[in-house]
Protein backbone atom coordinates (compact mmCIF):
# COMPACT_ATOMS: atom_id res chain seq x y z
CA UNK A 1 0.00 0.00 0.00
CA UNK A 2 1.16 3.52 -0.69
CA UNK A 3 1.58 6.20 1.93
CA UNK A 4 -1.58 7.99 0.82
CA UNK A 5 -3.68 4.81 1.11
CA UNK A 6 -2.34 4.15 4.59
CA UNK A 7 -2.98 7.77 5.55
CA UNK A 8 -6.58 7.62 4.32
CA UNK A 9 -7.10 4.37 6.24
CA UNK A 10 -5.77 6.05 9.38
CA UNK A 11 -8.08 9.04 8.92
CA UNK A 12 -11.02 6.69 8.46
CA UNK A 13 -10.30 5.05 11.79
CA UNK A 14 -9.34 8.22 13.66
CA UNK A 15 -12.30 10.34 12.58
CA UNK A 16 -15.01 8.15 14.07
CA UNK A 17 -17.25 9.96 16.58
CA UNK A 18 -15.94 7.89 19.50
CA UNK A 19 -12.31 8.69 18.72
CA UNK A 20 -13.12 12.38 18.20
CA UNK A 21 -14.84 12.43 21.60
CA UNK A 22 -11.75 10.98 23.27
CA UNK A 23 -9.60 13.53 21.43
CA UNK A 24 -11.80 16.34 22.75
CA UNK A 25 -11.70 14.99 26.30
CA UNK A 26 -7.93 14.52 26.10
CA UNK A 27 -7.30 18.01 24.78
CA UNK A 28 -9.45 19.59 27.49
CA UNK A 29 -7.75 17.58 30.23
CA UNK A 30 -4.33 18.31 28.73
CA UNK A 31 -5.05 22.02 28.61
CA UNK A 32 -6.15 21.97 32.24
CA UNK A 33 -2.97 20.14 33.25
CA UNK A 34 -0.82 22.42 31.10
CA UNK A 35 -2.16 25.51 32.85
CA UNK A 36 -0.68 24.30 36.14
CA UNK A 37 2.85 25.72 36.43
CA UNK A 38 5.54 23.08 36.72
CA UNK A 39 3.49 20.25 35.26
CA UNK A 40 4.45 19.86 31.63
CA UNK A 41 3.18 17.55 28.91
CA UNK A 42 5.27 14.58 30.03
CA UNK A 43 4.09 14.82 33.62
CA UNK A 44 0.53 15.37 32.42
CA UNK A 45 0.60 12.16 30.40
CA UNK A 46 2.07 10.29 33.37
CA UNK A 47 -0.62 11.63 35.70
CA UNK A 48 -3.51 10.96 33.31
CA UNK A 49 -2.27 7.59 32.02
CA UNK A 50 -4.68 5.60 34.24
CA UNK A 51 -7.62 7.24 32.44
CA UNK A 52 -6.68 5.37 29.27
CA UNK A 53 -6.21 1.94 30.84
CA UNK A 54 -9.81 0.86 30.19
CA UNK A 55 -9.84 1.99 26.52
CA UNK A 56 -9.04 0.01 23.39
CA UNK A 57 -5.61 0.84 21.89
CA UNK A 58 -6.67 3.32 19.18
CA UNK A 59 -8.78 5.65 21.38
CA UNK A 60 -6.17 5.40 24.15
CA UNK A 61 -3.34 6.56 21.87
CA UNK A 62 -5.54 9.32 20.44
CA UNK A 63 -6.43 10.49 23.94
CA UNK A 64 -2.77 10.44 25.07
CA UNK A 65 -1.73 12.44 22.01
CA UNK A 66 -4.52 14.94 22.69
CA UNK A 67 -3.41 15.25 26.32
CA UNK A 68 0.13 15.97 25.14
CA UNK A 69 -0.91 18.61 22.60
CA UNK A 70 -3.36 20.19 25.07
CA UNK A 71 -0.68 20.41 27.74
CA UNK A 72 1.75 21.97 25.28
CA UNK A 73 -0.80 24.69 24.54
CA UNK A 74 -1.94 25.07 28.16
CA UNK A 75 1.51 26.17 29.29
CA UNK A 76 1.20 29.31 27.22
CA UNK A 77 -1.85 30.46 29.20
CA UNK A 78 0.05 31.03 32.44
CA UNK A 79 2.97 32.48 30.49
CA UNK A 80 0.74 35.08 28.91
CA UNK A 81 -1.55 35.92 31.83
CA UNK A 82 0.70 35.59 34.89
CA UNK A 83 4.26 35.65 33.43
CA UNK A 84 4.96 32.19 34.89
CA UNK A 85 6.05 29.67 32.25
CA UNK A 86 4.59 26.24 32.91
CA UNK A 87 7.42 24.40 31.14
CA UNK A 88 10.57 25.15 29.23
CA UNK A 89 8.83 25.60 25.88
CA UNK A 90 6.66 28.40 27.31
CA UNK A 91 9.53 30.62 28.41
CA UNK A 92 9.68 32.49 25.10
CA UNK A 93 5.93 33.14 25.26
CA UNK A 94 6.41 35.20 28.44
CA UNK A 95 8.51 37.77 26.60
CA UNK A 96 5.84 39.14 24.26
CA UNK A 97 2.70 37.47 25.59
CA UNK A 98 2.86 38.98 29.06
CA UNK A 99 3.57 42.43 27.63
CA UNK A 100 0.49 42.13 25.42
CA UNK A 101 -1.50 41.04 28.47
CA UNK A 102 -0.37 44.10 30.42
CA UNK A 103 -1.56 46.29 27.53
CA UNK A 104 -5.03 44.73 27.71
CA UNK A 105 -4.52 42.49 24.68
CA UNK A 106 -4.50 39.11 26.44
CA UNK A 107 -7.22 37.73 24.14
CA UNK A 108 -5.25 38.26 20.94
CA UNK A 109 -2.10 36.89 22.62
CA UNK A 110 -3.93 33.70 23.63
CA UNK A 111 -5.42 33.41 20.15
CA UNK A 112 -1.99 33.79 18.53
CA UNK A 113 -0.62 31.09 20.85
CA UNK A 114 -3.50 28.73 20.03
CA UNK A 115 -3.28 29.25 16.28
CA UNK A 116 0.50 28.94 16.20
CA UNK A 117 0.36 25.79 18.35
CA UNK A 118 -2.14 24.24 15.95
CA UNK A 119 -0.18 25.19 12.83
CA UNK A 120 3.16 24.00 14.23
CA UNK A 121 1.67 20.70 15.42
CA UNK A 122 0.01 20.11 12.06
CA UNK A 123 3.13 20.92 10.05
CA UNK A 124 5.26 18.72 12.30
CA UNK A 125 2.86 15.83 11.95
CA UNK A 126 2.69 16.21 8.17
CA UNK A 127 6.47 16.36 7.97
CA UNK A 128 6.80 13.22 10.04
CA UNK A 129 4.18 11.43 7.95
CA UNK A 130 5.78 12.13 4.60
CA UNK A 131 9.48 12.19 5.49
CA UNK A 132 9.69 9.21 7.87
CA UNK A 133 9.33 6.50 5.17
CA UNK A 134 12.27 7.82 3.04
CA UNK A 135 14.41 8.22 6.17
CA UNK A 136 13.64 4.64 7.16
CA UNK A 137 15.36 3.38 4.01
CA UNK A 138 18.41 5.58 4.54
CA UNK A 139 21.27 3.70 6.28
Amino acid sequence: MSTVDLLLNGFTQALTPTNLLFALIGSILGTLVGVLPGIGPTSGIAILLPLTSFLPPTPAIIMLAAIYYGAMYGGSTTSILVNIPGELSSVVTTIDGYQMSRQGRAGPALAIAAISSFVAGTLGLLGLTFFAPPWQKWP
